[in-house]
């Protein structure tokens, strides 16, 4: 974006993010590995019990749904209850104003017209993001209470909320719908089952057994930038090593591993790499396939030594590594 306010945003979202990323760790899911890193640490204290339920929640609009005065209310109300009056030597009060300059003038044309934004903020705007984690701080205190108290998992990812429960539905709807009416403006979509996706993780819960794997969104996979575009290399490269990474975390047996090499060779030849890899390394298409198989030792072999002790062959089955002919165990 390039705003008259843009630089102003881009101080403020780099001066009070690392305080909210400080003070609001035990609540914020990073990624989907920590997710995950929830998950088995609940296990292991054996909270998962077959009938605990996952919860997902998203919040509507909340980018643009945010109260301009009230968010900063919120704001100076976060940074007080944390000790900060200054932050970098900055007086409170200069980052309120600030960060009132950075919401009430956000402007645009439209049609020859100008625009004033009356409610919430620039979406991409980096003081936006922050502002919108602060006030949803304030937001989820009742909700993160009920839950922790009962040793239950709550983490949120901006605007998408994960949590485990062991109440009935009847009560977890009961607590959602309660938290539908804190404010508002802050309206959930939800989803409650044994099984949901979050983020880009499948979770399940199979009668007391957690199990792990990658979620493929139906709205997108199979298709990623297609390799006969003129996107520079890398991104193509960071595509490959993305799949691959969340194959190698997400995959709790090498059966699971396996079928994410599978599924992403697929998604390659589907998007075109054949092509790419011809305009750009000489392969042809069965060169590539060759290629890819071949390698597949290599990525077992490194596989297992990044994972080891935390992927296991499945019971009953006998652990496999892969070549360009056969399946053979390891001896």
């Amino acid at each position: 974006m390039n705003m008259p306010t843009t630089r102003i945003s881009k101080f403020l979202g780099k001066l009070l993010r690392p305080l909210f990323d400080k003070h609001a760790r035990s609540t914020t899911i990073i990624d989907g590995v920590d997710l995950i890193h929830c998950l088995e640490a609940y296990t292991t204290n054996r909270h998962l019990i077959p009938k605990t339920y996952l919860c997902t929640f998203d919040i509507t609009d909340l980018y643009t749904m945010l109260p301009h005065e009230e968010s900063l209310d919120i704001l100076i109300e976060f940074l007080v209850q944390h000790g900060y009056q200054k932050v970098q030597n900055i007086p409170i009060d200069i980052i309120r104003k600030l960060a009132l300059i950075v919401i009430k003038e956000n402007v645009f044309v439209y049609e020859k017209k100008f625009y004033r934004q009356a409610i919430g903020g620039a979406m991409g705007s980096a003081f936006t993001l922050t502002l919108a984690n602060i006030f949803m701080w304030k937001w989820e205190k009742q909700l993160v209470h009920r839950l922790k108290v009962s040793n239950e998992i709550y983490g949120r990812y901006v605007d998408d909320i994960f949590f485990t429960s062991n109440d009935s539905l009847e009560s977890i709807d009961q607590m959602l719908d309660e938290a539908n009416n804190f404010h508002p403006n802050i309206k959930l979509v939800r989803k409650i089952g044994r099984n949901v996706p979050f983020l880009d993780v499948l979770i399940e819960n199979r009668k007391g057994t957690l199990t792990i794997s990658v979620y493929h969104k139906e709205a997108a996979e199979p298709y990623v930038v297609p390799f006969g575009s003129d996107h520079p290399g890398h991104v193509f490269r960071n595509t490959a090593d993305t799949a691959i990474t969340r194959a190698v975390r997400y995959s709790r047996t090498l059966s699971e591993f396996e079928e994410e090499i599978r599924q992403m060779k697929l998604m390659f030849l589907y998007n075109e790499a054949h092509e790419y890899c011809s305009d750009h390394w000489n392969l042809s298409e069965s060169q590539l396939k060759t290629r890819i198989d071949d390698q597949d030792d290599q990525i077992y072999s490194e596989c297992e030594k990044r994972q080891q002790g935390k992927m296991q062959p499945e019971t009953g089955k006998t652990k496999t590594s892969r070549s360009s002919t056969a399946k053979q165990p390891l001896t």
